[in-house]
């Protein structure tokens, strides 16, 4: 049974994870949030008109227990929000003292005390304390802290290059945690985000925001998914689920201009980088929507001719295939009757045992040493 009671120095909460999982193990905080909050309150809890600004916050944990601050919560997935939204509620609290901010959104106050979850990108980070330096102040306080396995050195040259000088605190269940001392006499060179390249054998040019997967280069199982992409035809519309920076909507509307496209991530950056990218291909008026959304509730059932997916199977530190099924059930939904669902995956992962338990039919399309590539049908019977 999932441990669900969450006890701070701040008080005790019901916390629950977005996707909810039937017989699932996870909880929805670390021993990083905390140690956090216990070094907070043994340092003397913040005065209550606090400015409070929380970064990668990843389902509430900090923002649910500092509640009475009415913190500005930063994050890059929406899913993040749900979660937030929905332990406030779990736990009476008015969702007044919750102000959400997308990844490409800071706030317009300075805050007095800045709290930091290390994210798994990096250039995440990077990017996020480029735009928080001119909030900063001298009397800011900053507090970082992650689990080890997710803290590679590099993390301390980026905060004290970006911020300031650093002290780091006692390891505690395997988490770490960083008080930072802003120095505004650093000078940063400009931000470096968003990124492109151009994506190989075409002109076309890959947008690429600090959060999106495979920023630098095109990932080895989207480029043997572009190997196969199917021909389509004039009218079909076409779901990208979890469209990334939108190299499969990209090729897709290349090749069938007439197209009507969906580009859906649950990623700010991602659709972000999606937009832009598709946008400087084909211009303002590219035939293409843009969602940032957890999972397919906003279309219509039936909706759908091929909806292409390159799911991941990971969720912040956790790895899993759960967002994966999440992804097929949705995909079933919205299939018109005869629709398909075109996914590549790793070879290990399995994937068409849950898609033949959706649809009742998986076939191989290709596949190499690493990946395939399966197609499902939607059919009356699945």
């Amino acid at each position: 049974m999932t441990d669900e009671i969450f006890t701070t120095p701040f008080g005790s909460y019901r916390l629950r994870r977005l996707p909810s999982r039937q017989r699932g193990t996870l909880r929805a905080w670390d021993a990083a949030d905390e140690y956090m909050l216990r070094h907070l309150a043994e340092q003397g809890k913040p005065a209550p008109h606090t400015r409070v600004l929380i970064c990668n916050d990843g389902f509430g944990a900090l923002s649910t227990a500092l509640h009475e601050y009415s913190p500005w919560v930063v994050s890059d997935s929406l899913l993040a929000h749900q979660a937030m939204r929905s332990n406030y509620q779990a736990n009476g609290i008015s969702g007044d003292k919750l102000k959400l901010l997308s990844s490409l959104e800071m706030p317009d106050e300075s805050p007095g005390l800045l709290l930091i979850k290390i994210p798994k990108t990096l250039a995440l980070l990077e990017y996020q304390l480029h735009r928080l330096r001119p909030l900063l102040r001298a009397d800011t306080r900053i507090l970082l802290a992650g689990m080890q396995k997710a803290m590679p050195g590099t993390v301390w040259k980026l905060l004290e290059s970006h911020l300031g000088p650093t002290r780091t605190g006692p390891g505690r269940k395997k988490a770490k945690l960083i008080e930072a001392r802003f120095d505004a006499r650093l000078k940063l060179p400009p931000n470096p985000y968003p990124g492109s390249y151009r994506l190989e054998g075409t002109n076309f040019r890959m947008v690429n925001h600090a959060n999106v997967f495979s920023r630098e280069k095109l990932d080895i199982g989207s480029r043997f998914f572009l190997e196969h992409l199917p021909a389509g035809n004039a009218t079909e519309t076409v779901l990208d689920l979890g469209c990334g920076n939108g190299v499969l909507a990209l090729m897709t509307l290349h090749r069938n201009p007439r197209a009507q496209l969906h580009c859906v991530d649950e990623s700010f950056m991602a659709i972000a980088s999606a937009r832009a990218t598709l946008t400087a291909a084909f211009g303002e008026n590219v035939n293409a929507r843009f969602h940032a959304a957890s999972n397919l509730s906003g279309f219509s059932a039936q909706s759908i001719d091929r909806v292409l997916c390159n799911p991941p199977f990971h969720q912040q530190l956790a790895v899993g295939d759960h967002i994966a099924r999440s992804m097929f059930r949705d995909a079933r939904r919205v299939l018109r009757q005869g629709g398909e669902l075109w996914v590549v995956g790793n070879r290990h992962l399995g994937y068409h045992k849950p898609l033949k338990k959706q649809f009742g039919n998986a076939q191989l399309m290709a596949s190499n040493r690493k990946f395939v590539i399966l197609r499902c049908v939607r059919t009356t019977r699945a």
